[in-house]
């Protein structure tokens, strides 16, 4: 008898694995996703990444507001008898009575290597903190948020110029095809779940706007990863005459000055311990991105100017 799944994800990062698993033959019996939200001028509705494959692909999907308290789908999910549920980047907590209505329970496949960076935004969290390596990690749900048994682990190395789309890409994709290599094991109940070690355990915190802001009298390594974390969105900035700019693309260079000043007329910005950040790509508030060659042309930040954050 052919196998039942469920896939459960919304952005980008869980496309590839929803594909990879149609086009070698797992029937999904169902995918759930996050339901269409309104654009920021409220004028459009946009479906996931997820609801759109899915539409392409004719898959049935459904997009509950929440699976909390929802008797409807639990009653659903129930009397599909499903196999699995896969889990990538759904956006929702999975309750716990719902964690028993498959045969070989739920299966998150998480952007860290746990027990570290467990929560909303590990990519970013990793990129960040200046990590060495990040990674996936198989893992069976459980109450606790990215507490449960791991069955395997994939590296990832970082260096230092890797941003968060990059990253996310790279785990996507390599998400993808140890899927494959994992799935029919979990399906036969042939692979070994080890306990995490909970006392290691970290936690990659949602991001807010405001980590944003840079802080000129950080290190610079701390700048750059904050510059690549938080990149495309929210986005790494600094204010100048009341207007903000964001940061796209940087790197350390190696003039010497005050903290804040712009040593050049390149954009190279002065910061702590005789460091500085040379800007490569940005974007002024309310406008396009431009390499900083074209942006420096016609801009108020000059050689000498002091960024001080207001």
């Amino acid at each position: 008898m052919a196998k039942k799944i469920i896939f459960m994800g919304t952005p980008l990062f869980a496309l590839p694995i929803l594909k990879s698993l149609y086009q070698n033959g797992y029937p999904i019996s169902v995918v759930y996703t996050q339901p269409p939200q309104k654009s920021h001028r409220g004028q459009k509705i946009k479906k996931s990444p997820i609801q759109g494959i899915s539409e392409t692909l004719n898959l049935d999907f459904r997009t509950p507001q929440t699976l909390k308290d929802n008797h409807e789908e639990y009653e659903f999910l129930r009397g599909l008898n499903a196999d699995l549920a896969i889990v990538v980047a759904y956006g929702q907590l999975i309750p716990k009575n719902f964690l028993n209505l498959t045969k070989r329970g739920f299966i998150n496949i998480h952007g860290s290597i746990l027990p570290k960076w467990r929560g909303a935004a590990p990519i970013q969290r990793s990129i960040m903190n200046l990590d060495g390596e990040t990674g996936i990690s198989i893992m069976k749900i459980v109450e606790e948020l990215d507490s449960g048994p791991v069955c395997n682990i994939y590296r990832v190395k970082l260096e230092l110029n890797d941003n968060a789309q990059d990253v996310s890409e790279k785990l996507s994709l390599l998400s993808a095809e140890k899927i494959l290599d994992n799935i029919d094991d979990i399906l036969d109940d042939k692979i070994k779940f080890v306990d995490q070690n909970h006392s290691e355990a970290t936690y990659a915190k949602k991001i807010e706007k405001s980590e944003g802001n840079i802080n000129w009298e950080d290190e610079a390594s701390n700048i750059i990863g904050r510059i690549n974390g938080l990149f495309p969105l929210p986005g790494a900035f600094f204010n100048f005459r009341g207007e903000r700019y964001k940061i796209l693309k940087a790197e350390i260079g190696s003039g010497i000055g005050k903290v804040g000043e712009v040593l050049s007329d390149k954009l190279e910005i002065a910061c702590t311990n005789n460091q500085s950040i040379k800007i490569l790509e940005i974007q002024r508030q309310g406008k396009k991105p431009q390499k900083i060659g074209e942006f420096m042309l016609g801009s108020l930040i000059k050689k000498g100017s002091v960024i001080n954050n207001v």
